[in-house]
């Protein structure tokens, strides 16, 4: 059975709390560890609830082979896959020094991983959670090596069919594992708000009875915003230090300006929304039955008596006029009397 609300590492993620924001460093650390640090401060002091990396290496994802399946696609094309992820990936080295400093600065810090090395890399760093990428969803000996590990699993569905998601989702929960999350994905690079189909979130929250959210890989916030609104709790997007650095992913990652604008909004968002409220007392910005002209005692009245005006408050409202329409004044009523119905015989 999974939990409709878990912790990563302090912070509740679940439907009934504020939205958990991802930085997604992914390769934008241009292998540098110094960019790397930068990075991890820039999403703390954006305002996001963690950072991720990857952990994975060339040869851990791909072969060193030239024939033409090998070649990358996309905004990728014109190298092949082992060059690519041998100047993307995050050397492993650099793993112990970005938990620590996570830690330090009050960050929570964790990573996808691609393989079982890079499993027990994060399992020896105590990372408290762990991210299957996309590609990854059909890996199920991944998923179980994830599951040992005992620590919440956010699974991104990207390319996935329904049924693969629900066989992934099966294969995780006879694993064991109990804190799940799952996020809608559109697996291009940058994606159009077309392909997106937010409508699925909830959808998926109803098949599957786990937390839902959205990896995003649009440009802007427009889209990662509106997940909010249809129910999303979980935003994960690629966070660059400048667009213009030279990196796999830069070209379609936030900055640092653009994560604070989003945690801004989400955050707007989740106030806005509040719960389903209706006012207990009528609005004085409403109209009330007022006397039109001085009214004496005995008298019966007529429209020429009557007249429905702002301020609101009174006891009479406009719909109230017919059954006035011919009732006597009990008391007297100078002009300006908001009416009520002991004034009446």
């Amino acid at each position: 059975m999974f939990k409709k609300e878990f912790k990563i590492d302090n912070t509740w993620v679940g439907h009934d709390h504020p939205s958990y924001i991802i930085a997604e460093m992914s390769a934008n650390h241009g292998q540098s560890l110094s960019r790397a640090k930068e990075l991890v401060y820039a999403a703390k002091e954006a305002g996001a609830n963690a950072i991720k990396l990857q952990t994975y290496t060339a040869d851990t994802l791909t072969m060193d082979c030239a024939l033409a399946h090998f070649e990358a696609t996309g905004p990728w094309k014109g190298q092949y896959l082992y060059d690519l992820y041998k100047h993307a990936y995050m050397p492993w080295d650099f793993h112990a020094e970005l938990f620590e400093l996570a830690e330090k600065i009050g960050i929570t810090c964790f990573s996808s991983p691609f393989d079982k090395s890079a499993v027990d890399l994060l399992s020896q760093l105590n990372a408290p959670a762990y991210k299957i990428a996309s590609p990854e969803l059909i890996d199920h000996q991944l998923i179980r090596d994830v599951a040992a590990t005992g620590k919440p699993v956010i699974l991104s569905t990207g390319g996935a069919t329904l049924a693969e998601i629900a066989e992934s989702v099966k294969v995780a929960q006879d694993a064991g594992i109990t804190e799940l999350c799952l996020l809608k994905c559109t697996s291009t690079y940058p994606a159009p708000a077309e392909s997106i189909n937010l409508k699925t979130i909830p959808h998926l929250k109803e098949a599957f009875h786990v937390p839902v959210g959205l990896s995003d890989h649009t440009l802007g916030n427009d889209v990662p915003l509106a997940s909010i609104a249809v129910g999303g709790c979980m935003i994960e997007k690629h966070f660059v230090m400048d667009k213009k650095d030279n990196t796999a992913d830069s070209f379609f990652s936030m900055t640092p300006d653009e994560l604070k604008a989003l945690v801004h909004g989400v955050r707007q968002i989740e106030l806005a929304l509040g719960t389903v409220h209706y006012p207990s007392e009528p609005s004085k910005a409403r109209r009330c039955v007022y006397a039109a002209k001085d009214i004496k005692a005995g008298e019966v009245l007529t429209e020429s008596h009557l007249v429905q005006k702002r301020p609101g408050g009174g006891e009479l409202m406009p719909k109230d006029l017919p059954l006035v329409i011919g009732r006597t004044a009990k008391n007297s009523l100078p002009r300006g009397t908001q009416l009520s119905w002991k004034d009446l015989l």
